[in-house]
């Protein structure tokens, strides 16, 4: 994506809007945060809330990364399902992992109504749709993983489906109850004025470009200023930046495109989504979709806009729309955007143990439930010297071999799936 948002939807309807000031001088606290996200907001307020002096600092605007172009489904756990947590993680923590994950949107639809978020909350569950016949073993086994450890989750059969959906592309879904959508980029910007209303100081375009540790202090530079602090977050995920003095933990960058038609009528949205639930589908090359608010449908695909290729994604998108709901064949798609995803080779969030502070990154897709989750998980461990709340043991290194080869490649595979299916 470019670094112009102004094509972004949620940037155009976004309701909370807080002002927070450019660092400038130094300042001390009990902990700083860097990265204006889902993780780094939800830090600054439970360490305020937990009484401690917080200072976080953006390199633009509160959620101008990830949270602000997220699809905005909130879901209860991960991509994975539970029994490949567990190879990944061990029985023990893979288990409380997906149980404290499952309790994710919870956490997220209990701080908008706390906050009065602004950010069109719609807890009406997921659909998570087969996108062929085959798609149904996929849901069918997460179904069962899912049952297993209580989720109550539901597998519906083509009719259900569709008549939920109001597609006949769909071949089946399993439903979640437990999620919804929101607005992403007002979730995120509404954690920052709750964070600020909390006691937290909060600063935009303020990017870090220096962090050193002297003893027990952390030093961290801006242009304008700088931050002394007992305890450090990094919160960048995607989006981190070069910073002197800092290594930041390698990711697979996967980005993901999105568009919204105008506001439909009433009588297609008696039709389409009528329970208003947000949904993706089992293809390997993934789709979602979602109303918003005022009715537009927000359809979206794996694939970045900024490079000669992405033709290829904007010529498909509303051959996709056209498939799924050909009421809409002749709708007009606007306000393209993407996003860059951080993605890990287990597909799981990880947390690197920095001594004195913690990285956060990770989150492959996740990041509403999960962010919201760990950023006030790793505030608590900090400030309280217990790890045990943690949702991950933290480690102490980080790698991915080939990185930027296996991003290249994600994104050559959604390119040819879409030229493909533009023929």
């Amino acid at each position: 994506m470019t670094s112009d948002l102004a094509s972004c939807l949620w940037h155009q309807t976004c309701q909370e809007n807080p002002a927070f000031p450019d660092l400038a001088g130094e300042a001390e606290a009990d902990l700083v945060v860097i990265g204006g996200g889902y993780t780094g907001c939800s830090a600054a307020l439970k360490a305020a809330g937990l009484g401690a002096s917080v200072r976080l600092i953006e390199a633009e605007d509160i959620g101008s990364g990830g949270s602000g172009r997220n699809v905005g489904l909130a879901n209860a756990g991960l991509w994975l399902p539970p029994e490949d947590i567990n190879a990944e993680l061990g029985a023990k923590a893979g288990n409380r992992l997906s149980a404290l994950l499952a309790g994710a949107p919870g956490m997220v639809f209990s701080l908008i109504e706390k906050h009065a978020i602004r950010c069109e909350p719609e807890r009406s569950g997921t659909l998570h749709c087969a996108h062929a016949p085959t798609g149904l073993k996929d849901l069918q086994r997460r179904h069962a993983q899912l049952t297993a450890i209580g989720a109550p989750v539901e597998l519906l059969p083509r009719e259900d489906a569709v008549r939920r959906t109001g597609s006949d592309a769909v071949h089946g879904a399993l439903f979640d109850p437990r999620a919804g959508t929101i607005q992403p980029l007002a979730y995120v910007r509404g954690l920052a004025r709750a964070a600020a209303g909390a006691g937290a100081q909060l600063h935009g375009n303020s990017p870090a470009t220096a962090i050193s540790r002297k003893g027990s202090t952390w030093h961290v530079a801006t242009p304008k200023g700088s931050i002394r602090a007992r305890h450090l977050i990094m919160a960048t995920n995607a989006y981190a930046r070069g910073i002197s003095g800092y290594d930041a933990p390698q990711v697979i960058p996967v980005h993901y495109f999105q568009a919204a038609t105008d506001p439909l009528p009433a009588a297609l949205l008696q039709k389409i989504l009528p329970g208003k639930e947000g949904c993706w589908d089992t293809a390997l090359v993934m789709s979602s979709w979602r109303l918003d608010e005022a009715g537009r449908l927000v359809i979206g695909g794996m694939g970045a806009l900024n490079h000669c290729g992405s033709a290829l994604h904007r010529n498909w998108l509303p051959r996709k729309l056209a498939a799924l709901y050909p009421d809409l064949k002749e709708a007009k798609l606007r306000s393209f955007w993407h996003g860059r995803i951080a993605m890990t080779t287990e597909h799981l969030p990880k947390i690197l143990d920095l001594q004195g502070g913690f990285a956060c990154f990770g989150y492959s897709g996740r990041g509403i439930g999960p962010g919201t989750l760990f950023g006030a998980a790793m505030a608590e461990a900090l400030l309280t010297g217990d790890s045990a709340c943690l949702p991950v043991p933290p480690v102490r290194d980080h790698a991915i071999p080939f990185a930027s080869l296996r991003s290249a490649y994600y994104e050559t595979g959604a390119a040819l799936t879409h030229l493909v299916s533009n023929r």
